[in-house]
């Protein structure tokens, strides 16, 4: 006689949750936006966090965030806090900032420095290298080399920090050693590992984490971004025969700019041509050197520089911006005088953390090489604009009259970054379905 297991109701649920997700996101229709629960819903928020932000890379900081020995960082990405500081060796690691002892959350600042890592509950001191050193009145035969801190996978680029939350037993993507040899040579010249933070400025935006990330993917909008569109172009997306009649004049400067500018980076051995891969790999990215209006310089009103001193010795100021896509939570753009990341950092079904760091030479001086206000002015603008977007959309997308809409041509990215959450997505509840 057979026995038939019945998996407790919870298993039950979950199964069925996870059937009925997998039969959603295969019943969307290409080009089109998702459905009203993976933006709204609780439960997708959840597997988000286990699906995507638990096992892919994703950006979490610059390295120059950290730049001696003792400094650390904290990132919370939902249910997730992770330690990132430099040890005593001055190599960067990453820890889950979870006490070994009773669970307690260990650092609460965004950022500070250290001698040792100690839990404020019962005191329990680790090493920057995570070894537990001291637990306050434990018993001779307690044995602390089992209760060192939780390493979290770590990798840099460019001078850009990358985690993965994936189990050990699991392992991250392996795909990311590819992704460093495409990404290198653009960022590279730059030297920002060496840079310094000029700026950092932290939003919460109302709205879930994807729509952050599409409207991020998109220049449809950009009209509403009027410091930004001065230098950045807003045929962006568009190929040549899409472009309308009131942007062709744009397009043609642009055409033009980029022309000059592949004339620069030819003659100084820099990269610029496009690399795309944002659906199929599970480190999806988009990088390529791409030309600004006005001055073509810096993200400022008319395009000229914004920072005195160059972030390292190349060949011109004027060398556009070299922008890097990154998937789930990523976009940098990387000037001749300064470079400005974009970290995505969900806080719960519709809240999410922006973190915009702005980066500048080691020796850059405040008051002479640059003014905070105006390096900053463009984006803190256009920040603040989009956040609005975003609250507006998480609005619409929760009514019950929401009905997805078709992707514009421009908006090409969107359905790309989407299609990339969908494969994830749907790898991991397959996984789970068939254990």
């Amino acid at each position: 006689m057979t026995t038939h297991v019945t998996p407790p109701p919870s298993a039950q649920r979950r199964r069925r949750v996870s059937e009925d997700l997998v039969a959603a996101i295969h019943g969307r229709e290409a080009g089109y936006p998702l459905p009203s629960r993976f933006y709204t819903s609780a439960e997708v928020f959840d597997l988000d966090m286990e699906a995507v932000f638990g096992r892919h890379w994703f950006f979490a900081a610059c390295e120059a965030q950290v730049p001696e020995a003792g400094d650390y960082l904290t990132v919370d990405v939902g249910p997730y806090s992770v330690i990132v500081l430099r040890d005593d060796d001055e190599q960067l690691a990453a820890f889950h900032n979870v006490c070994r002892h009773r669970g307690a959350k260990i650092l609460n600042e965004t950022a500070g420095s250290v001698g040792n890592i100690v839990c404020g509950y019962h005191y329990w001191t680790y090493g920057t290298d995570g070894r537990l050193l001291h637990a306050p009145g434990a018993a001779p035969d307690f044995d602390s080399s089992c209760f060192s801190l939780k390493r979290v996978h770590l990798r840099c680029v460019g001078g850009l920090v990358f985690l993965s939350l994936a189990h050990p037993m699991e392992g991250p993507p392996a795909d990311f050693d590819e992704t460093i040899g495409r990404i290198a040579p653009y960022l590279e010249p730059h030297d920002l590992a060496h840079a310094k933070v000029a700026a950092q400025v932290d939003i919460v935006e109302d709205g879930n984490w994807k729509l952050v990330m599409e409207n991020n993917r998109e220049c449809y909008h950009c009209e509403g971004h009027p410091e930004l569109s001065s230098t950045f172009f807003l045929t962006y997306g568009l190929k040549d025969e899409e472009v309308p009649a009131r942007l062709r004049p744009a397009h043609d400067r642009y055409v033009m700019a980029q022309t000059e500018l592949e004339l620069i980076c030819d003659r100084a051995g820099l990269p610029h041509a496009l690399i795309e891969d944002l659906e199929e790999p599970e480190t999806g990215l988009r990088i390529m050197r791409e030309p600004l209006d006005g001055a073509g310089e810096s993200f400022s009103i008319d395009g000229t520089t914004v920072c005195a001193r160059p972030l390292a010795e190349l060949p011109s100021p004027r060398l556009g911006r070299c922008s890097l896509h990154a998937q789930p939570n990523a976009w940098a753009h990387t000037m001749a005088d300064h470079s400005v990341t974009f970290a995505v950092f969900p806080i719960n079904v519709e809240k999410t953390l922006v973190r915009t760091t702005w980066l500048v030479h080691a020796d850059a001086v405040e008051g002479q090489d640059y003014d905070v206000d105006a390096l900053t002015h463009v984006w803190r603008e256009t920040n603040a604009q989009d956040s609005v977007f975003v609250a507006r959309a998480q609005i619409g997308v929760a009514s019950p009259s929401y009905e997805p809409g078709p992707y514009m041509p421009s908006e090409y990215q969107v359905d790309q970054f989407v299609g990339w959450y969908a494969r994830r997505l749907t790898q991991y509840l397959e996984r789970e379905t068939a254990s």
